[in-house]
């Protein structure tokens, strides 16, 4: 594998492949799923911003897919890309129970709500 076939991850440092099962353009990582905004189309490769995108969410499409949602830390952008073949299952699973390990509100509010019923 030459090194037009890999990457290093912006935000780990690992070397990562190109190529990948399930995906055509990989610019993310599939040990901590950052990316860098490269695309202005999917796989054009035209984006002048080149900064480090954030893995933030995970989404479900219509027929069960995966996608990965990121956000610039340049320009702000999020985009969705399709979950590659070789994407770590926990860093995956970490990031979809994010937002139940971090509610927008104390958990012993659940509690309370649960003691009265509500």
């Amino acid at each position: 594998m030459g090194p037009e076939e890999t990457f290093v991850c912006v935000h780990c440092g690992r070397i990562v492949p190109a190529a990948a099962a399930g995906t055509k353009h990989r610019n993310h990582c599939p040990y901590c799923l950052w990316s860098r905004h490269v695309d202005v189309v999917t796989g054009d490769r035209r984006s002048g911003c080149r900064a480090a995108m954030e893995p933030i969410a995970v989404s479900v499409r219509a027929d069960g897919e995966w996608s990965v949602l990121h956000r610039c830390r340049g320009c702000g952008l999020i985009r969705a890309n399709r979950i590659a073949g070789d994407d770590g299952p926990l860093v995956l699973m970490s990031l979809a129970a994010r937002p139940l390990a971090r509610p927008p509100f104390p958990l012993e509010r659940l509690e309370a709500e649960a003691a009265h019923g509500e």
